[in-house]
């Protein structure tokens, strides 16, 4: 009886954890195009509250940047 309720159960939280993560869950991604003068830390601190350096590293993260340069003109996705 029990092992048939915990199978149950298992099917069940299987199927939801699978159905339950859209990849759209985020909406769009914002992109943004480096202006003169503009570094990631000024783009950083202008998008996301608190911690500055935890947005300049999101969004190296999110654009594979080896580092903090970045050139005008160069479009960034900002997670």
């Amino acid at each position: 009886m029990f092992v048939r309720v915990f199978l149950i159960v298992g099917v069940a939280i299987l199927l939801w954890s699978a159905m339950a993560h859209s990849s759209t869950a985020h909406g769009a991604k914002q992109v943004v195009t480096v202006r003169p003068y503009e570094t990631l830390w000024s783009i950083a601190q202008r998008h996301y509250g608190g911690d500055v350096r935890d947005g300049v590293w999101k969004i190296e993260r999110a654009n594979h940047l080896h580092g903090a340069d970045v050139r005008v003109g160069q479009r960034l996705v900002l997670p």
